[in-house]
């Protein structure tokens, strides 16, 4: 799995070998356990995939943003969460799911965002990135599914992360992002990370092409945020 080094990542590599996977982390930087890998450079993927050997499962959680707004934004700015966010997990996709569909059997999980489904001001190309890997996601699907190898995506909601922390430094913006969440409470990668497994796990064998959004339902919740008289 990539991106695994934090967060999300190493929630989700936790509970994968909890579940008995034995989990190969690429992440960018390196370091004790992991394989230094930039998905972004393709010969960087392929090297590593060559070293690893075949695996049965995929799970392209690395990401990055440059938030701004959109009239501040540069191209290159614009363009480099597309190419971790986006051509990074192709790069993954292609180089670990050759071997899949040699084998005629594999399961590949896309970690998205809210941000694919709901715009959100001032992200920069991190949302457009999102969405074009939901589409990915769907074209993999289609593509590979007849040939044994499922591919799903799973949207995080608001996830305080080491990645994040700035965000909800502020107690007060942690106590009102959560108050609009239907469930009341911010997430944890473990949630994330308790959705990969099942998408990745026998149980959902018949599950392809789709996006779970674990976000407590905040995509949902549109007209909970308005007001409204009771009764009316």
């Amino acid at each position: 799995m990539t991106g695994a080094a934090r967060g999300i990542g190493a929630a989700i590599a936790a509970r994968l070998e909890r579940d008995g996977y034995d989990v190969i982390r690429l992440d960018l930087r390196g370091g004790p356990g992991l394989i230094e890998c930039d998905v972004a450079d393709a010969g960087a993927v392929q090297a590593a995939a060559e070293a690893v050997g075949p695996v049965d499962a995929l799970v392209n959680n690395a990401g990055i943003w440059l938030f701004d707004a959109l009239e501040n934004v540069s191209p290159d700015d614009f363009a480099a969460p597309f190419a971790v966010n986006v051509r990074g997990a192709f790069h993954c996709a292609q180089a670990f799911g050759r071997p899949m569909l040699e084998r005629g059997t594999g399961a590949i999980v896309n970690v998205v965002s809210i941000a694919a489904y709901r715009a959100n001001p001032g992200v920069g190309g991190y949302g457009p990135s999102k969405a074009a890997l939901l589409s990915l996601t769907e074209q993999i699907a289609i593509e590979w599914g007849p040939r044994g190898v499922r591919c799903n995506a799973v949207g995080p909601g608001l996830v305080p992360t080491p990645g994040t922390g700035n965000v909800y430094d502020d107690p007060e913006v942690r106590a009102v992002r959560a108050g609009a969440v239907p469930l009341r409470r911010l997430a944890d990668p473990t949630d994330i990370a308790n959705v990969v497994a099942f998408l990745l796990s026998p149980d959902a064998s018949y599950v392809n092409g789709q996006v779970i959004y674990v976000d407590g339902g905040i995509s949902k919740a549109l007209m909970t945020l308005l007001p409204r008289p009771y009764g009316s």
